[in-house]
């Protein structure tokens, strides 16, 4: 009787989830559209008005301050770090407003330069919707919990334009070191349809030619290389995420009011500007875009400090009341990062791929979602980077070590046997130390080979003493 049962159950779940993760799927899709299609608007606009839009950034800030405190205080930030937290703390119980709240104030950070991305409104405007729906049919907190991950790997397919990498993503971001999969099918639907949605409604994205074809034989030297830029991409995405802590935390620590410290920190930025230019403000899709340009086209003339810069901008824009995803700030930094790498070879054929390298391996390392990462490169630059992407993306996860840009992410393991940690904790609770099984492995060979010293030492003594 076990495998009737078992059968029949399973295709009972299937039958439920497939449907339902489906029309939420196709309801994100068109929600998000109109997020996307309000920011392709508000960029044009940006052409119209008689002085540089960035201008205009202080105000936006103050503005995203006003509309987050005043009607819905969990829309503040990227998104995706509060959705988390709705995941893990409050059965996936979102806020409503969020979703007018999230987009309004997302739009106007974005169309007045503020350096933030799309995918994080997108994830919480998904979550959000699949909440909603919850309520509306009565779900227990743990059919809600599952919907609402649903839903945000829906509004991560739908901004991302990777289906597959962005149901993956949706889910691989609420645990490192664990995947729900009985989620990836319902996750997958609700990423496919509300993508489908998405294309049918006219939303457009950008994927990358990098034209870059390996021959079957492994090239060593360039491996060398792959592997030194996933030590290098897992430095960079410790330093974003040390540094967006570290600007938060001074940030909130001025004794001012928040509209006046955001008025500050975006006349800081138009300030700034005058210095290290203006490719810094908002989404910067040009500039990755310039980044995976290859042959005679590829860019030499972008600083090699531009991922540096770009930390800063978007860790001040994010941390005094800015709205807006932090995942396309990653694509740029990681994209201007691995240009500055390949250069430092002197390989301009190579500038793209390392770009490309960049572009998903500092998001691994600062999200915690390798596999996520590895299909997005595949999805988005082709399988002959694959192999490279996954040896990079693989190494920049490790490196970051235990931290991400998602504090309320849980751990589940430890990214060194020579470590243990409090598993089930959030990053930002979770205690980093020794292993005591290791350590005391150590001390046992360390003792050993103390004592073979004292023996040889003994030894040579007891033959000088019985030289003539």
């Amino acid at each position: 009787m076990r495998y009737p049962i078992e059968h029949s159950s399973i295709l009972a779940s299937v039958a439920k989830w497939v449907p339902l993760s489906g029309a939420v799927g196709i309801l994100i899709g068109a929600i998000v559209t109109l997020f996307l299609n309000l920011l392709a608007v508000s960029e044009q606009a940006q052409g119209l008005l008689p002085f540089a839009y960035y201008l205009l950034l202080p105000f936006g800030l103050v503005i995203s301050v006003w509309l987050t405190q005043t009607f819905a205080p969990d829309a503040k930030g990227h998104g995706t770090e509060k959705v988390i937290e709705a995941v893990h703390k409050k059965s996936g119980k979102i806020n409503i407003a969020v979703i007018p709240v999230k987009l309004i104030a997302t739009v106007v950070t974005l169309a007045t330069g503020g350096s933030a991305g799309k995918e994080g409104p997108g994830a919480q405007i998904g979550a959000g919707t699949a909440s909603w729906v919850s309520d509306i049919l009565h779900f227990s907190n743990k059919d809600r919990q599952k919907l609402v991950i649903c839903g945000i790997s829906a509004g991560f397919a739908t901004v991302f334009g990777t289906p597959i990498a962005g149901a993956i993503f949706g889910i691989e971001v609420l645990v490192v070191g664990s995947i729900k999969y009985d989620l990836l099918l319902p996750s997958f639907v609700a990423g496919f349809t509300a993508f489908f949605t998405a294309q049918y409604l006219g939303a457009h994205y950008t994927y990358y030619d990098i034209s870059y074809f390996q021959h079957y034989f492994i090239d060593i030297v360039l491996v060398g290389k792959v592997v030194l830029g996933g030590i290098f991409f897992g430095l960079v995405a410790w330093m974003i995420i040390t540094t967006l802590k570290q600007t938060e935390n001074a940030i909130e620590a001025i004794p001012m009011n928040p509209y006046t410290k955001a008025l500050g920190a975006g006349a800081l930025l138009v300030a700034l500007s005058y210095l290290v230019g203006t490719h810094y403000f908002g989404l910067g899709l040009d500039t990755i875009a310039q980044t995976m340009q290859t042959g005679s086209q590829h860019t030499t003339h972008l600083p090699w400090y531009s991922f540096i810069v770009k930390i800063f901008y978007t860790a001040v824009t994010l941390g005094s009341g800015g709205s807006g995803g932090i995942v396309t700030p990653i694509f740029y930094i990681g994209a201007t990062s691995g240009h500055f790498f390949g250069g430092l070879f002197g390989s301009e054929g190579q500038l793209a791929l390392f770009a490309a390298l960049g572009f998903v391996s500092v998001l691994a390392g600062a999200t915690n979602a390798p596999i996520a990462a590895i299909v997005m490169a595949m999805e988005l630059f082709g399988m002959d980077i694959a192999h490279y992407a996954a040896v990079s993306i693989v190494i920049a996860f490790l490196l970051s070590g235990h931290r991400s840009v998602f504090p309320s992410q849980k751990i589940a393991m430890s990214k060194s046997d020579l470590l243990d940690l409090d598993a089930g904790e959030d990053i930002e609770h979770s205690h980093v130390r020794f292993s005591e099984q290791k350590t005391r492995q150590f001390h046992n060979i360390q003792r050993r080979i103390d004592l073979k010293r004292q023996r040889r030492k003994t030894q040579r003594s007891r033959k000088n003493k019985n030289k003539p």
